[in-house]
């Protein structure tokens, strides 16, 4: 997925984990993407950039498309980073310069790694299920593997935890001993967990990874704190595990990982180290070169905005 925002601000990311554990809670920006789907923004968030490498976040839906196109995302670049395609309800069609084709359904993993350069487009098939619901998130590359090769790949199956009320599909890295086979490059963890009206569970962590939470659906005490669509509650570091309690049917995402120390700086669909790789990127993807070509998308590809005038660096340990 893209970032559609026509004047996107440069954001200096990594190295910001908290040295122990806390409770922020964190509210989204509104985000149009396309025609007829509204995104909330909770990373990079004005108070969090990144929770270990997970470094963007959108939540999106439930929205009614049913006489709507649904999402019409079209192609553009992405270097420096993976994304992660989830859904709770709908499907989204994916295309890439590579030549992939691929409809993601609900609770399927579609994780493409950029790696130094690739393109694609999303959207939701012209046969589509009335409701449109999930999130994606980006994986921020470090730098041993950040210049690899692109790929796509399309779990259908994932391992699943459950315990007392509580479902955990694992969508990437490890949880209680499971392990996704989505690819990754850095110590993480992402899984989408469901529980029932009722459910209280304390779910185990490693206290060497920092956490956070997204409330997808329902109404969940997160270790004391009330945690609702369309937020993120931020939880840092130090943490064995997690208490839950849900007030209603409830689904909410966890995200963590190992701090990422390096500095990145991230403008529009770009990770990078510079602004100097970040304006090359745009020059190659305004030139038609490098990122390839997304065959069979009804439309125009995206073209990217003006950069800001002052380059932006990225700076020393941010506590």
């Amino acid at each position: 997925m893209s970032n559609l925002d026509r004047k996107p601000a440069p954001a200096v990311c990594g190295r910001q984990a908290a040295t122990g554990p806390v409770k922020d809670l964190l509210t989204g920006r509104h985000v149009p993407l396309g025609e007829s789907t509204v995104v909330r923004r909770l990373l990079p968030n004005l108070g969090r950039r990144m929770v270990g490498a997970w470094c963007f976040v959108d939540h999106y839906g439930p929205d009614d498309i049913a006489d709507e196109p649904g999402m019409q995302v079209p192609p553009h670049p992405h270097m420096g980073l993976q994304t992660v395609s989830w859904l709770h309800e709908g499907s989204v069609l994916h295309r890439d310069s590579l030549g992939s084709l691929q409809t993601v359904r609900p609770r399927e993993l579609g994780l493409m790694t950029s790696g130094r350069a690739i393109s694609h487009s999303e959207e939701s098939p012209r046969a589509h299920a009335p409701l449109l619901h999930g999130a994606q998130l980006w994986v921020a590359l470090p730098d041993a593997h950040r210049h690899t090769e692109p790929a796509f790949e399309h779990h259908p199956e994932l391992p699943v935890v459950t315990a007392g009320g509580l479902r955990a599909d694992l969508i990437l890295g490890t949880l209680d001993g499971a392990t996704s086979p989505g690819t990754t490059h850095t110590a993480l963890t992402g899984a989408d967990l469901t529980l029932r009206e009722g459910a209280a569970h304390r779910l185990p962590l490693d206290p060497g990874f920092e956490y956070a939470v997204l409330a997808m659906t329902g109404s969940v005490d997160v270790d004391g704190v009330l945690v609702e669509p369309g937020s993120l509650l931020y939880l840092g570091c130090g943490r064995r595990e997690l208490p839950l309690r849900a007030r209603t049917d409830a689904a909410l995402l966890l995200l963590g990982g190992e701090p990422f120390e390096e500095r990145l700086v991230m403008w529009w669909n770009f990770v990078g180290r510079s602004h100097e790789e970040i304006a090359q990127a745009r020059v190659d993807w305004e030139s038609g070169t490098r990122f390839g070509q997304v065959h069979g998308y009804d439309g125009e590809r995206l073209h990217a905005p003006q950069l800001p005038p002052v380059p932006l660096k990225p700076r020393g340990r941010e506590r």
